[in-house]
């Protein structure tokens, strides 16, 4: 989890030898572009906001709390920052020497008890429950599906970490890479402009099954901007 703004990522990345590391290269690596929903159709879906949250989010530690959890029937979103999480597995780009906020646990594990690879698993991290907002009352879990669109690109994850009370717009290194963000842990993100769509009731088992996560975001997505028959819940029996 993050809890450092990027402005202060940004400021000691500059007063240090560039950190930014060269992407990963996976066989699995996930695709950049996944699925026949547009971004341009998801995003024209949220416009407009019917908060579900209790108060609004910070993007950063400091920052101003602006950023309210927003709901259809369907699911939830969100639009705010991302920073990268890189815990769970070490890894060569995700470790103790990479990110200074490692740490070696997540709060869903895979389906063999290993902690998530955030460097090959596409999930995001949602707040801890609060008096804010909680996230299990709205259907979402660890597994959950979400369609992550930033500018006109749209990658499928999975919830798979939770991250501070107050704290919102965070996804794994592999998210990021996929949608052309840098994801160097000390220093890349984004500032704005990741918009979070989190589908209620769905959930992909076991959670480290990227393939499955596309087939049934696609297949939600598709529902979501109203190309499909029926309720998105629907899709994976709750």
């Amino acid at each position: 989890m993050r809890v450092h703004t990027l402005t202060l990522a940004a400021a000691g990345a500059a007063l240090l030898a560039p950190t930014t590391l060269p992407a990963a290269v996976h066989t699995n690596e996930p695709a950049r572009y996944e699925g026949s929903v547009r971004a341009a159709d998801l995003l024209a879906r949220v416009q407009g906001c019917t908060p579900v949250s209790n108060g609004n989010y910070r993007s950063d530690a400091g920052s101003r709390a602006d950023i309210p959890v927003c709901g259809t029937e369907e699911a939830v979103y969100w639009t705010a920052d991302m920073d990268i999480d890189c815990d769970g597995q070490a890894g060569p780009r995700c470790n103790a020497s990479t990110d200074p906020y490692f740490a070696d646990t997540t709060a869903y594990q895979q389906s063999d008890g290993r902690q998530l690879d955030a460097e090959r698993l596409p999930f995001i991290v949602v707040p801890i429950a609060s008096s804010i907002w909680n996230y299990r009352d709205y259907g979402i879990r660890g597994g959950s599906v979400a369609a992550v669109v930033y500018k006109d690109r749209v990658q499928y994850a999975v919830v798979g970490d939770t991250g501070p009370r107050d704290i919102i717009g965070e996804a794994s290194y592999a998210t990021a890479d996929a949608l052309g963000i840098n994801p160097d842990p000390h220093g890349g993100g984004t500032a704005s402009g990741v918009t979070y769509i989190v589908f209620k009731n769905s959930k992909v088992s076991p959670i480290e099954d990227h393939a499955a996560a596309v087939e049934t975001g696609e297949q939600l997505a598709k529902q979501f901007v109203g190309e499909g028959i029926g309720r998105a819940g629907a899709v994976n029996g709750g």
